[in-house]
């Protein structure tokens, strides 16, 4: 399996690190050996909201390749959600089986088209933003619609995450990578 983290301009770095840690935690703890991921982005480098800097791997690709697509959200969603290029690069993730995102990550897939007809969640002060996107907007730190995920504010990304592992590889894959973290919510979303 193979995944793209998303990264961007004025992202907050927590709704990317906190999936990108369990997730990348089935490779390094032996549970999924095959996991592989890229830091992707549509610039030579991104800056979050506070100015941590960030160097992708893949700049500009498309991302068709990928088996899993995941999209933080922060500040800079507001703006990129209009930005035809980007989202024209985000629709290059149409065939990814597995599309992802936390917080307002979510107004960017909705941009991309991946929302129409889903249930969806967002940051809980965008979630009137985020109605157009989609059928139904639902107030929850983590929603499954299938081959859509989408989960809440900013700390959401860790449960959003810890849930993709349990998708992936299993309850017990799940515990263990909650016992590792020292996460003591692991149990359940």
């Amino acid at each position: 399996m193979k995944a793209a983290f998303i990264i961007f301009e004025q992202m907050t770095a927590l709704d990317m690190i906190g999936a990108y840690d369990p997730l990348t935690r089935l490779k390094s703890m032996g549970i999924l050996p095959d996991f592989e991921w890229d830091i992707c982005s549509f610039t030579k480098e991104v800056n979050d909201d506070k100015g941590l800097r960030f160097f992708p791997d893949k700049v500009g690709e498309p991302l068709g390749g990928y088996d899993l697509i995941f999209v933080p959200g922060g500040f800079g969603t507001r703006a990129l959600q209009f930005d035809h290029d980007f989202i024209d690069w985000l629709k290059t993730a149409s065939p990814v089986k597995l599309k992802v995102s936390v917080c307002t990550g979510s107004l960017l897939i909705g941009a991309a088209g991946f929302l129409v007809g889903r249930r969806a969640t967002t940051h809980p002060s965008a979630l009137g933003e985020l109605e157009p996107y989609c059928e139904v907007v639902i107030n929850q730190r983590v929603v499954d619609d299938g081959d859509i995920i989408t989960g809440g504010g900013v700390a959401a990304s860790i449960d959003l995450g810890l849930h993709l592992v349990e998708r992936l590889a299993g309850n017990e894959a799940r515990a263990r990578i909650a016992k590792q973290m020292d996460y003591p919510y692991g149990s359940g979303v």
